[in-house]
């Protein structure tokens, strides 16, 4: 029932818009998880600032940004079909409605994300390398290390990101639906309700999908960094590569 069109060009759209308003934020995150000493955020954030400039903030942005068109194309592309038959087929096997919505949320999670990481592998890896700029990055570590170098730590991440993409939705559609039904108890005389609060709805239901995905999927994240940066940090070594702790 989509406008497929129109939902690709304004999701790439907006999440572009997303990525450039929380990308100081992945940064940070990503610089203490390589460090080997604890550092609180503010004063990782201070130090930064006082170092290197604001512009460390969005360090790396550019090349992240390219790649956000085609693995969001990819992800949302992944995430629809698969949403579409798996709730099709669990309805078929017998089970109720809403646990329907759930596996298929879930299982959309999963293969969405699993198709995205062939794209933001390669664009994790350049963007957390400290060369000029993307390209240069690109070509370099293609021409010392080739396709595996650009795909350092996929295995990594597809076992970090698909659990948490589908951890993510399938807990998002657990806290949607007990939300709004507990609403609905003190709102049951609404004919049609009011489209500012099921924004409200969605988006208390999205912070808890997302605490409940970092909470048990973080760890992973972190060997996942550590494994493309510092690894990536050392094979340079002699060979003139500088590999940026992001």
């Amino acid at each position: 029932m989509l406008d497929k069109s129109r939902f690709f060009f304004l999701g790439a759209a907006l999440f572009s818009g997303v990525s450039g308003a929380l990308y100081p934020a992945v940064v940070l995150k990503t610089r203490q998880q390589v460090s080997m000493a604890p550092i609180p955020c503010s004063k990782m954030a201070f130090l930064m600032f006082k170092q290197e400039g604001p512009r460390s903030f969005y360090r790396g942005f550019g090349t992240s940004l390219m790649g956000t068109i085609p693995a969001r194309a990819l992800y949302m592309a992944a995430l629809e079909v698969t949403k579409s038959n798996i709730g099709k087929a669990s309805v078929k096997v017998g089970f109720s409605e809403t646990s329907s919505i759930t596996i298929a949320n879930a299982a959309a999670g999963l293969s969405a994300s699993m198709a995205a990481q062939l794209v933001w592998t390669p664009v994790d890896v350049v963007s957390t390398s400290n060369y000029s700029n993307g390209f240069d990055a690109f070509r370099k570590i293609l021409s010392v290390d080739g396709i595996r170098g650009l795909y350092r730590g996929f295995g990594i991440s597809t076992l970090t990101y698909a659990p948490s993409s589908a951890v993510w939705w399938g807990s998002y559609s657990v806290a949607y639906r007990c939300i709004w039904d507990g609403v609905s108890c003190y709102k049951c005389k609404w004919k049609k309700p009011n489209p500012m609060f099921m924004v409200g709805v969605q988006g208390v239901s999205a912070a808890l999908a997302s605490g409940v995905s970092a909470l048990i999927t973080m760890p992973l994240d972190t060997v996942k960094t550590r494994l493309q940066v510092l690894e990536g940090e050392q094979s340079g070594r002699g060979s003139g590569r500088r590999w940026l702790k992001r």
